[in-house]
């Protein structure tokens, strides 16, 4: 069965573009113009990822991402002509998975929707295994996380940042490394996202983000994950 993107933008032309060639790649495609239209379409066919303009008119992208996360985890890209990093931070903090600034190439935002799915699609379904350390546990199969009995919401690359430190604990891992194993090989010029993401997971698993007990640096080496007594 094909893998379904939603595409949220309001120029008319770009989505009747990207529709055409994403179909032809295999993928089935849905569409809408807005935010609330948007959310809308999603509630009634539960697509595999969403491809979310941020400026747009009656519901911009961060309102209708701050929607979705209410939700769903579903994978969602971000389109935006603004390429300054509060917005790439804003829209990271709101829980999106990647961020496309226009102008773009179709193949390049092809690239990014294989390689966000990949993750998700590699989630390890037969694997039972539950990591554990310090009052943090993380279920491979069902991929919730917890906290001490309660529930993290983590976005999916949050989650595959979380296990590639936590599966092998004391190694440290250069940025380089994790972009690799967490983004994939096309995404090799993208080690800043390291940085930023570690930001966020801390503020999710770190019951004191500024004095982190699970994930830590070593600085000009990478980072590497260590439950420390509380």
């Amino acid at each position: 069965m094909p893998e379904t993107l939603l595409i949220v933008d309001d120029d008319c032309s770009l989505v009747e573009l990207l529709e055409s060639y994403f179909t032809g790649l295999g993928y089935r495609v849905y569409t809408a113009h807005h935010g609330q239209e948007g959310l809308e379409r999603f509630c009634a066919e539960r697509p595999d990822l969403v491809i979310l303009d941020v400026t747009m008119p009656k519901m911009d992208g961060w309102t209708t991402l701050r929607r979705l996360r209410e939700i769903s985890d579903v994978p969602v890209i971000m389109l935006t002509v603004r390429n300054e990093e509060a917005n790439i931070l804003r829209g990271f903090t709101l829980g999106a998975d990647d961020y496309v600034t226009k102008p773009f190439s179709f193949a390049e935002l092809a690239a990014r929707v294989r390689a966000v799915l990949n993750r998700v699609r590699h989630k390890g379904q037969e694997d039972t295994d539950i990591l554990r350390a310090g009052g943090l546990v993380v279920d491979l199969t069902t991929r919730r996380v917890t906290r001490n009995g309660q529930l993290l919401n983590l976005t999916p690359t949050e989650f595959k940042l979380l296990v590639t430190l936590m599966e092998q604990p004391g190694r440290v891992f250069s940025p380089e490394e994790i972009v690799r194993k967490v983004w994939g090989p096309e995404y090799v010029d993208e080690v800043g996202y390291v940085r930023r993401y570690i930001w966020h997971l801390r503020k999710k698993i770190e019951p004191d983000p500024e004095h982190p007990r699970y994930i830590h640096n070593q600085r000009g080496f990478g980072y590497y994950f260590q439950a420390l007594q509380s």
